[in-house]
């Protein structure tokens, strides 16, 4: 008689290094590489601009010998006053805004999920308006008391209830309705944007003016002031999501298989809700609107890396900080001295790659 051992096929020799390779081991080497390219990248951006500054004249500048004169500009202030600040906020918002994206992707377990589409940004973007357009008149004593901070607090209080009506919406005895959620998103964004409108029809020059960067998105607003606010928000909304990495894997069995496992599911949910919200939030009030980002940068890596969510968030926000870097680092040399809005690039880049979603999932008769 043969043994039912005798019958299970010996393992290739080549077995082992195939592994290696499968999507869930990917990002052993992926995370280093995205790192060593996120630093490039910040080195590469902090040579361009309208006035070009060398590697050799960055090094200067941080050994203390960099205040030449630089055109009509010092290398010395060009670098840490301007070009610095900039680069490292929009660093930070296109980490927290992948993440973000990510983590919302995994909780509506759907990679069509993102903050822009489902009408997370444009909550937080109304209440943003609102925050500019009421500054001296409803809103006059919490802007004395708060001072900048208080459109960034209106804007994460604005992407908070919209995430939770959106959530709520597309909800229904423990399962999640993508085509819900999409519809859901799009009546909120149509209502958030005729409320802006609104707005943005009785404002003055001045309000306008303001209006108008929140809308298409920019990183010329940020400074050091700027990031002491920005930079403690946005990490520890980025470490809260990373938190829930595990909980996120176990979510794509489904809601109720997660709370067999020991899940406490209403904590992950409003977790992930939270400090997307939070995240989210803080970048619209201090960048505007910058679309396409939290889409296209988790679904690229889930091609890449699988969809394990620890390194997934992870190398998430290093190419979120990348591609949002190098972005910027086009609109401000595109048409120097002028630059372009940011936003504007990004969707260019982000809508072309939606699309080409849509038809992938069409070629494999996946209809979400």
């Amino acid at each position: 008689m043969v043994k039912a051992q005798d019958k299970i096929p010996k393992q290739p020799s080549g077995s082992k290094k195939k592994s290696l390779q499968s999507p869930k081991n990917r990002w052993a080497w992926g995370t280093p590489i995205l790192a060593i390219v996120m630093l490039m990248t910040l080195l590469f951006s902090l040579t361009q601009g309208a006035y070009q500054l060398s590697l050799h004249n960055l090094i200067d500048v941080f050994l203390g010998s960099g205040a030449k004169e630089n055109g009509a500009v010092s290398s010395s202030y060009l670098l840490f006053n301007i070009r610095l600040p900039r680069i490292l906020l929009g660093a930070l918002v296109g980490a927290s805004l992948a993440v973000s994206g990510t983590a919302i992707q995994g909780l509506f377990r759907n990679p069509l999920a993102e903050p822009t589409l489902i009408g997370i940004t444009s909550g937080g973007m109304l209440f943003a308006v609102a925050g500019i357009y009421f500054t001296n008149t409803l809103l006059a004593g919490l802007s004395a008391y708060l001072g900048y901070t208080t459109i960034a607090m209106l804007s994460f209080i604005g992407s908070f209830l919209t995430t939770v009506i959106i959530y709520r919406l597309a909800s229904y005895r423990g399962k999640t309705y993508v085509t819900t959620m999409l519809l859901a998103g799009i009546a909120i964004t149509a209502l958030c944007g005729a409320m802006t409108g609104l707005m943005i029809y009785f404002s003055d020059e001045a309000q306008l003016r303001d209006i108008t960067f929140w809308t298409l998105g920019s990183l010329s607003g940020g400074n050091w002031k700027v990031l002491y606010f920005v930079i403690p928000v946005e990490i520890i909304a980025i470490f809260f999501l990373i938190r829930t990495a595990r909980s996120l894997d176990i979510f794509l069995l489904g809601e109720s298989e997660a709370a067999y496992l020991g899940v406490n599911v209403q904590r992950v949910k409003w977790t992930v809700i939270f400090f997307a919200a939070l995240a989210v939030g803080t970048a619209v009030s201090v960048t505007g609107i910058i679309g396409f980002v939290a889409l296209v940068v988790p679904h690229t890596l889930r091609l890449l890396t699988g969809t394990k969510h620890f390194p997934l968030l992870i190398n998430s926000a290093l190419l979120g900080a990348t591609l949002l870097v190098l972005a910027d680092t086009f609109a401000r040399t595109a048409i120097a001295p002028a630059e372009l809005p940011i936003g504007v690039i990004t969707a260019l880049i982000g809508a072309p790659f939606f699309i080409w979603m849509l038809l992938r999932a069409r070629e494999r008769n996946v209809f979400l």
